[in-house]
């Protein structure tokens, strides 16, 4: 019998592109969190939600204490909400992502869902505006919440996908994609395959520097896309 194969996608440059939304959307929250005006922008690059709240609560001379925290996530989820009627016409969906989703959604075999630096709120809006939740099963993801540490994220999710589907996913069965070199270490980190896409701030030399096992120009060739999974 052939094992279920677990591919944990990430969201932001890997599957849309919502240029520069998320930094906005901080502001606005920063001010409704903690009633003080942003002096220090968040960082992201494939950083978990968690790891950028703290570090910019801390630079912008707040500590970081978890009531605060979760202030400031609750505020961007309202802001994400807020912003939802404009997500069509500011953002995207990244070509061959759909098509990518779609493809794995028809094979029995295949288990799909996310390994994100995003709340799981905002995640679901994001992928919600293009259709592209309809064939992730969100409820077994890896979010920005957990850790400040991404690769922790891999294994939460391995674990509820096990759980869940009742079989265990072995690391030679778990494919996760990103665009960064964070993604690329949290694959690692747990013997998983690495498929970085150059679809993000970082290019396919530093991608393959990082260590991705194989890289992607980006996901509009489907079969490149099914042949780098299954390899």
């Amino acid at each position: 019998m052939t094992k279920k194969r677990l591919v944990l996608w990430d969201i932001d440059h890997t599957l849309v592109d919502f240029a520069g939304l998320g930094a906005a959307w901080y502001a606005a929250a920063f001010t409704a969190a903690t009633g003080a005006t942003l002096r220090v922008d968040p960082v992201f690059g494939g950083r978990t939600e968690l790891a950028t709240t703290t570090e910019l609560l801390t630079a912008n001379g707040f500590e970081p204490a978890r009531d605060t925290i979760e202030a400031l996530f609750k505020a961007l989820v309202a802001e994400s909400e807020r912003a939802a009627h404009r997500f069509a016409a500011e953002a995207r969906a990244l070509p061959g992502a759909a098509e990518a989703l779609t493809a794995f959604a028809g094979d029995d075999g295949v288990v799909q869902s996310l390994v994100t630096g995003n709340l799981p709120e905002i995640s679901r809006h994001k992928l919600v505006a293009f259709g592209l939740h309809e064939h992730l099963d969100l409820d077994i993801g890896g979010y920005g919440t957990l850790s400040v540490h991404r690769p922790d994220l891999v294994p939460h999710a391995v674990g509820l996908a096990a759980a869940k589907h009742g079989t265990p996913f072995d690391a030679d069965a778990v494919v996760v994609v990103g665009d960064t070199p964070n993604d690329v270490k949290a694959a690692l980190a747990h013997g998983a395959l690495s498929i970085a896409v150059a679809t993000g701030l970082y290019s396919a030399g530093e991608l393959r520097a990082a260590g991705a096992h194989i890289v992607l120009p980006d996901l509009a060739d489907t079969d490149a896309v099914k042949t780098a999974v299954f390899s």
